[in-house]
């Protein structure tokens, strides 16, 4: 599948569409596909910004959008990062205000014809899209949420990142990779003697982040590279098609039941 042609994203956060690529492009395909970057504002370690997994959200939309006739959304940028409450910058907002946030925008983008919501998390502390998801399902919206552990899992070995996920929690080698790719210039001195490793986490939602790391990196940034970055971005971007797939027949099938 192709991307949007002459179309171009901007190269921060913000995508530079107009509206008339918006129509141009929803009217070559049978469904129309939004994709809505997922961020927060949290502490990253020394080395890494507050706004890290809004890049990283961003730097795979973006990657999507290139690749697939996607309609790409400007960032949520505060989310839920309660767990990194000890830590000066870091922002949260309810868990009860992003699930309305996201039904919010899925419902605008229906009432303007775009049936199909992506969303694509950048923090695992968002807990609640899963939920989002599993309820706009229940109710026969199009919606999924990407990506997840597997396709995660599947990048990593494809990169050849060598921390597991489990290792590879926060500001560790796949952020530091992605962001070496996609923003260097944001990635400070330092990273590459900040590892820091707490793999037995069982208390982290009731101690949070600071129980366990007074860094606030948990993972190894010292393996991160460019070329990692580069390959984990690739290997989501392919990692994305059978949702383009499977949603485009769930709506094809949704389709048919109304018309009958």
């Amino acid at each position: 599948m192709s991307g949007s042609g002459a179309r171009t994203a901007a190269h921060g956060l913000l995508p530079a569409d107009t509206t008339e690529d918006v129509r141009t492009r929803g009217a070559g395909v049978s469904t129309q596909v939004a994709v809505l970057p997922v961020g927060s504002f949290e502490q990253h370690g020394p080395h890494l910004p507050l706004a890290t997994d809004t890049l990283v959200a961003c730097a795979v939309a973006r990657e999507i959008a290139a690749a697939y006739p996607v309609h790409l959304l400007p960032p949520v940028t505060v989310s839920c990062s309660h767990e990194h409450a000890g830590w000066p910058g870091t922002v949260s907002i309810s868990s009860v205000t992003l699930h309305a946030v996201v039904r919010d925008i899925a419902a605008s983008l229906r009432r303007s014809g775009v049936d199909v919501l992506v969303v694509v998390n950048g923090h695992g502390g968002n807990y609640v899209l899963g939920n989002v998801v599993q309820e706009a399902s229940a109710r026969g919206e199009r919606m999924a949420l990407f990506p997840a552990a597997e396709d995660w899992e599947t990048a990593r070995e494809r990169a050849g990142v060598l921390t597991s996920l489990l290792t590879d929690m926060h500001a560790g080698e796949i952020e530091t990779s992605i962001l070496l790719h996609a923003h260097p210039e944001f990635v400070r001195p330092g990273y590459e003697s900040a590892d820091f490793t707490a793999d037995d986490r069982r208390h982290l939602l009731t101690v949070g982040m600071s129980a366990y790391t007074e860094s606030g990196v948990i993972g190894r940034p010292s393996l991160g590279s460019a070329e990692k970055g580069k390959e984990l971005l690739a290997s989501l971007v392919e990692s994305f098609g059978p949702y383009m797939e499977l949603l485009a027949s769930v709506s094809a099938g949704a389709s048919a039941d109304e018309r009958g």
